[in-house]
């Protein structure tokens, strides 16, 4: 039946016009004070009263990390997460490690972002991330969308391959985009690919690849950051005002990645692992190619 008219509309209940929890846990007062009184300290207290009484333990610690990097509190939020995520679920786990990529990237923590997305690597390579499954469900901005083993393996190379840039180690992050590229390639990517291949000064390579790129026969050359990127290596690598990297600095960035990264990722499996993904088998002849 219609509403009769003068009858006063009934207001959503209290939690859903703040988008709060129901319920009164150490966990919903959190939020409240989070969401409603805007107190981040006070919040931040509250998600530790949480924890510590296994209240909501997984939603508690994540947010309570958001809400410590927001407030500059960073290496908190990382030390929180170490020491309180084995009380979480399994199901938590590639939540919490992506919080603590953030993290490490607000603290310029290179090392353990490198770390982590080789395991994050290595848990996709052995089946468990996406639980054997050719897609997983992703959320960015309230909206959910699915994500292919292809695409989530290309971005978690492209984020390792520039974590080895912002450390210097061109090589290395040749070796990663390079991967990442012969899975899924895009402009982007090859355009740090070819800032590595201009800081090793093998402007030949580099050329062709930025060719490509601005007759828009790639994906993605025609994103306006995309082409304009491209048209910034390209005159920069005209302009030849480029450092060549040392020979002992090359041959080190290449062992890390072989040894320590990509390559080891590679060398693990066994014929007897069923849960090996196929887009595995696409880049290891790539492996014997980098390593000679």
């Amino acid at each position: 039946m219609g509403r009769r008219k003068g009858e006063k509309q009934e207001q959503p209940p209290y939690h859903v016009i703040h988008k709060l929890p129901p319920g009164d846990t150490p966990y919903v007062r959190a939020k409240h004070v989070q969401l409603v009184e805007k107190d981040p300290d006070a919040a931040i207290a509250l998600f530790w009263k949480a924890i510590n009484e296994g209240d909501r333990v997984d939603s508690a610690l994540k947010d309570m990390a958001v809400v410590m990097k927001q407030q500059d509190r960073t290496e908190e939020a990382i030390e929180a997460i170490k020491s309180c995520r084995g009380r979480c679920s399994e199901q938590a786990q590639e939540s919490l490690d992506n919080i603590l990529i953030d993290l490490y990237k607000k603290c310029g923590r290179l090392e353990e972002q490198i770390e982590l997305f080789k395991q994050k690597l290595w848990t996709i390579y052995h089946g468990e991330a996406f639980n054997g499954k050719p897609t997983k469900t992703a959320r960015s901005h309230g909206k959910k969308f699915q994500v292919t083993i292809k695409q989530e393996i290309s971005r978690i190379l492209g984020n390792l391959g520039w974590a080895y840039m912002q450390r210097g180690n061109y090589m290395a992050a040749e070796v990663v985009y390079r991967k990442a590229q012969i899975i899924d390639p895009d402009a982007n990517k090859a355009c740090n690919l070819c800032h590595c291949l201009i800081k090793q000064t093998r402007t030949t390579e580099a050329r062709s690849i930025l060719s490509t790129i601005l007759q828009g026969d790639m994906v993605g050359s025609n994103d306006p950051k995309s082409k304009a990127q491209a048209q910034e290596l390209l005159i920069e690598l005209e302009s030849s005002h480029v450092s060549p990297l040392s020979a002992q600095e090359s041959a080190s960035s290449v062992e890390e990645a072989l040894v320590q990264g990509l390559d080891h990722l590679m060398k693990q499996w066994t014929p007897f692992r069923s849960k090996r993904l196929p887009v595995f088998e696409e880049i290891s002849p790539f492996r014997d190619q980098v390593a000679c």
